[in-house]
């Protein structure tokens, strides 16, 4: 993010790379620097006859050199933004040769989503060479999109209690174009200051705050046996919503880290926290399950869990009821 917010300043301030090379499995980052690029780079009345937007799927290299190498009319500079880039991934190094040479009225943009240049070749070298920008957009681990999600939010005014940010993530995962529409729709109906809370997570998104993948790991941990078969039993009324191959995968990284928890010497919340890259808001928990679930029992669970995960697959249970 920081990263990002700094590429941003630069081109407010004048900055302007004649290449932006938007590249990586986080396509949330690229779509708001090139859309940044496409709304401010030029005013509107400019934007008529120099700028252009072009589709990877539809268009060659020559195609995108060529529209490159115009002359703007009446304006500074011409922008060209190529998004679906990827699609041209098996001849996009035969970009280089223009990025060796780039065309210093145009600012070309390549939106390169889902996949990655190689930075040993020409043409990695050349746009870096020659002053561009290849910008990499690395995919969060579920850790890290709690902490981004309070980022954003304390960016616009707004708050968000953990457990709120954690029922997010589990039920949208980490992508964060996903996360941001319904953060997007939680700032509609909430006043600016608000702390968005369980309550209005499962009022807004219509994620059940008591009956979701959070509560059946914590239920678990605390070995509360009443509570953690009310919510299988929710889980299996409602299999669309809640799909028995997600819940086991949070279940494995949940025990997976109790694993890795009853190996450590130093059990301090801060070390716990670091170590297995949880928000110190939930290390209690672990600290609790780790009591209830010697390592022995873990190791078992987490032999059981593969033969879920593969039964949830259907593989050797077609006629088991969820």
């Amino acid at each position: 993010m920081d990263e990002v917010k700094e590429l941003v300043a630069a081109i407010k301030k004048g900055d302007i790379k004649p290449i932006y090379f938007l590249m990586g499995e986080e396509a949330y980052y690229i779509d708001k620097i090139s859309d940044f690029i496409e709304d401010n780079l030029l005013d509107e009345a400019e934007k008529g006859f120099n700028q252009m937007v072009l589709y990877g799927r539809d268009v060659s290299i020559d195609d995108i050199v060529s529209n490159a190498k115009r002359y703007p009319m009446m304006a500074e500079r011409q922008v060209v933004i190529v998004k679906e880039a990827q699609e041209l991934s098996r001849t996009i190094e035969k970009l280089a040769t223009y990025a060796e040479n780039p065309q210093p009225t145009t600012v070309l943009v390549i939106n390169y989503k889902y996949k990655k240049i190689d930075k040993r070749k020409a043409l990695y070298k050349a746009i870096n060479k020659k002053g561009g920008v290849v910008f990499e957009s690395k995919k969060l681990y579920d850790n890290q999109v709690p902490d981004w999600i309070r980022r954003v939010l304390k960016g616009q005014g707004y708050d968000i209690s953990p457990k709120a940010a954690q029922m997010l993530v589990e039920f949208l995962g980490t992508d964060l174009s996903k996360v941001n529409n319904e953060l997007d729709k939680l700032k509609i109906v909430l006043p600016e200051g608000t702390q968005i809370t369980p309550e209005h997570i499962e009022e807004n998104i219509g994620i059940s705050k008591d009956f979701n993948n959070f509560e059946l790991r914590k239920a678990v941990g605390a070995r509360d046996i009443v509570k953690a078969h009310q919510i299988a039993k929710y889980f299996g009324d409602n299999p669309k919503d809640n799909p028995m191959v997600v819940t086991v995968s949070l279940l494995f990284s949940f025990f997976s880290q109790l694993l890795h928890l009853h190996g450590m010497h130093d059990k301090s919340p801060r070390n716990v926290a670091s170590a297995l890259r949880v928000n110190p808001y939930f290390v209690n928990e672990y600290l609790t399950a780790a009591r209830n679930y010697p390592m022995k029992k873990v190791s078992s669970i987490i032999s059981l869990l593969r033969e879920f995960d593969v039964k949830g697959k259907g593989v050797g249970a077609n006629a088991v009821p969820q």
